[in-house]
């Protein structure tokens, strides 16, 4: 039995499947204007570890992710600048260019990361006759008005309007508006807005109410329609996509198809820096780029649950880099040819694990779980290795035995520094540590001699 934390009835339930066989997955991805920061990379972890564990329960799953290339205002309040028509003016290129940039970047990212690919993966632009179909919908239906920029959706219209909030969000939902005295209510949002008069975007198209572009809202709705159905079983994204973007598409699903966009609403929590969430407007930013090792960072997600505020500090991402490197040298010191030493443990430390990863994602005690294991001299090394194996399925560390052959550009570099050292000159001896782990290897002095590793 899978237990899932259901954003929509505030409360952990037990996961039912549409389908006894098929899970229907739909995650928000980027709005590909600027790098994707290791903020919004904590929720693709945890997105993929969530479809990690159901496909670990012998699930096949069906995950759609949108690429927002239109459509995202500078504001979620639908004022401001399109994000992507912003940064091709910034970086003098056009939105097509910007967006394959960034797209390209965001897929290295991701697959730096061990994040599993999409089954699909669909940019908003790709489902413009869908969106306008749906807007035609709701308007069919009563819930639009049209002011000077653009055609709304009337929140009042909806008496389930605003479902997913709990009091922390609907107030948070009311602050952060900046009314536009022409809309109904602040809580309507834009469904399709109109091109600047005095401006030529880059991306408009024709529609029934005029040349214009879709709001950010309408783009879920109508590619988890086209490629999942409605209703689908879960959709994720981050904490901050529940008082807006995800009200919005559930207001939209029910208004016009007369159901709940999913059955299941998943959200995680912020990365934060000193208290304050990872962000560009808040210039904290640190990308993958920054991190020596991707795969310490995905390490240190793992160590809080993905419903907890995660601290980043320089300190905790290099404990993450130190315990991540342990694991792997203490995976490459067991003997695999050893024989089975104790079955029924070891399929007690099975069972437990899927236990906890069932029990809303448990990635904390799971982690601790495999160094208890680790550390149990009940099992032998090859029943340990088939246990990390089998849990690396979820992890996804690359927790597996190599081989560590030193390459003789590495190996002539530490002869080097090991002369400068018994000459004692500290100086270029430093020097040559810091190039040798710039290629990612770590020396260890012990007296007289050293040792050398790769760092994962």
């Amino acid at each position: 039995m899978i237990k899932l934390y259901n954003t929509l009835t505030k409360k952990i339930e037990e996961f039912k499947p549409i389908n006894d066989k098929e899970i229907r997955l739909y995650t928000c991805g980027p709005t590909v204007y600027w790098f994707a920061h290791i903020g919004n990379l904590k929720t693709y972890i945890f997105e993929d570890i969530l479809r990690r564990v159901l496909e670990y329960n012998g699930y096949k799953v069906i995950h759609v992710m949108n690429l927002t290339d239109v459509g995202h205002l500078t504001s979620d309040e639908d004022s401001g600048e399109d994000k992507l028509e912003k940064g091709a003016a910034r970086e003098n290129k056009t939105v097509l260019d910007i967006v394959e940039f960034y797209t390209k970047h965001f897929i290295e990212d991701i697959n730096k990361l061990n994040i599993e690919f999409p089954t699909n993966l669909i940019k908003a632009t790709e489902t413009i006759p869908e969106q306008i179909e749906l807007i035609k919908i709701l308007e069919e239906k009563g819930y639009t008005y049209r002011i000077s920029d653009g055609i709304y959706f009337d929140t009042s219209k909806l008496k389930t309007y605003g479902r997913l909030w709990g009091d922390k969000e609907k107030t948070d939902f009311k602050s952060r508006i900046e009314e536009n005295k022409e809309k109904k209510s602040p809580a309507d949002f834009a469904l399709w807005k109109f091109s600047p008069k005095d401006t030529k975007r880059q991306m408009e198209w024709a529609s029934p109410w005029g040349i214009g572009f879709p709001g950010w809202h309408t783009e879920c709705v109508s590619i988890g329609l086209k490629y999942l159905g409605i209703p689908f079983d879960i959709h994720c994204g981050g904490i901050d996509h529940i008082s807006v973007h995800h009200t919005n598409e559930i207001a939209q699903a029910e208004a016009a198809y007369g159901s709940i966009l999913a059955n299941y609403w998943m959200h995680g929590e912020f990365l934060v820096v000193k208290d304050n969430k990872m962000g560009k407007s808040e210039g904290n930013l640190v990308t993958l780029k920054d991190v020596k090792n991707p795969l310490s960072y995905r390490y240190l997600c793992l160590t809080a649950h993905y419903k907890s505020k995660l601290n980043f500090t320089k300190e905790s991402l290099e404990g993450a880099n130190i315990s991540l490197n342990k694991l792997r040298e203490r995976i490459n010191e067991l003997d695999l040819n050893s024989q089975d030493k104790n079955p029924k443990k070891k399929e007690e430390y099975q069972k437990q694990f899927l236990e906890y990863i069932n029990n809303d994602l448990d990635m904390p005690k799971a982690l601790a779980l495999t160094w208890d294991l680790m550390k149990d001299d009940d099992l032998s090394g090859n029943e340990k290795y088939e246990l990390i194996q089998s849990f690396d399925k979820v992890f996804g560390l690359s927790l597996r035995q190599e081989k560590q052959d030193i390459p003789e550009e590495i190996i002539s570099l530490v002869n080097q520094r090991e002369n400068y050292r018994k000459e004692k000159n500290f100086e270029k001896s430093d020097e040559l540590r810091k190039l040798i782990e710039e290629k990612g290897y770590s020396i260890k002095d012990e007296g007289d001699s050293f040792s050398i590793k790769k760092e994962y």
